[in-house]
């Protein structure tokens, strides 16, 4: 096991992108079966037709979002 830090990118207009030594579970924690993929990108405009995972309809339905890093306001105690 690798002990680089997993990196997750916001791909502008796109997929969120998820690199490194990393899991991916449903709801009920079963894991997906990434067949040992170290990169996997992950749907963010609701249009894949394989959810969670992108297949490029992002492109097909026009979705855009650019998103910036900012900084978050500290947790709700």
């Amino acid at each position: 096991m690798s002990d680089s830090p997993v990196e997750i990118t916001i791909n502008n207009n796109g997929s969120i992108r998820i690199s490194g030594n990393f899991v991916i579970k449903d709801a009920l924690g079963k894991e997906f079966g990434l067949a040992g993929r170290t990169v996997i990108g992950l749907c963010r405009c609701g249009q894949s037709a394989n959810k969670p995972f992108c297949d490029g309809a992002h492109g097909r339905c026009s979705f855009q979002s650019v998103t910036e890093a900012r900084d978050l306001p500290p947790p709700k105690k």
